[in-house]
């Protein structure tokens, strides 16, 4: 089924227009994606590969577990959904903060979220191919000599900097 989503404009305000994920991506037009980094209660990061399977980067890794944002939901909504459909966790992710995002396959608006989820998840093998948790500096290393999604690398640096504004 065709994900739905609203077009959006460089301030990331709804611009009325519902289109599908495959246009926007296809055009270059803006909409957005909702995205969670999640930890356990020992502040470990889960990090996981995408299915081989996957249309969009396949086999990469990911700091973030997310997707696009349907047309109606709001990032935090939709965020919740992702953690449900991805991981089976239902958590109420806190949104941190958003940016437009032009790496990847076209320019977004990226929601980044922080959830603590729970040791053991039911990671959906058709989106997940493997997880594991990583404590900050072994995700760095990790960052490094593995393949990750651009969106990863963007968004695990901006978090970083917003954890450490806050400290």
């Amino acid at each position: 089924m065709e994900e739905l989503v609203e077009r959006v404009d460089d301030q990331d305000r709804v611009l009325g227009t519902v289109v599908t994920r495959q246009q926007a991506v296809r055009e270059g037009w803006l909409h957005r994606v909702a995205v969670t980094v999640c930890r356990d209660e020992r502040g470990r990061i889960l990090v996981h590969r995408r299915a081989d399977g996957l249309p969009r980067f396949p086999g990469l890794h990911e700091v973030v577990v997310g997707g696009a944002v349907n047309a109606g939901e709001s990032y935090e909504q939709a965020a919740a959904r992702e953690l449900a459909e991805e991981l089976g966790v239902r958590v109420l992710p806190r949104l941190l903060f958003t940016f437009l995002n032009r790496s990847g396959l076209s320019p977004h608006w990226l929601g980044v979220h922080e959830a603590v989820v729970p040791d053991t998840v039911d990671a959906d093998p058709d989106e997940v191919a493997w997880h594991g948790r990583l404590t900050e500096p072994e995700l760095r290393s990790a960052l490094l000599e593995w393949r990750f999604t651009p969106d990863s690398h963007e968004a695990f640096s901006r978090y970083l900097a917003f954890r450490a504004a806050r400290s």
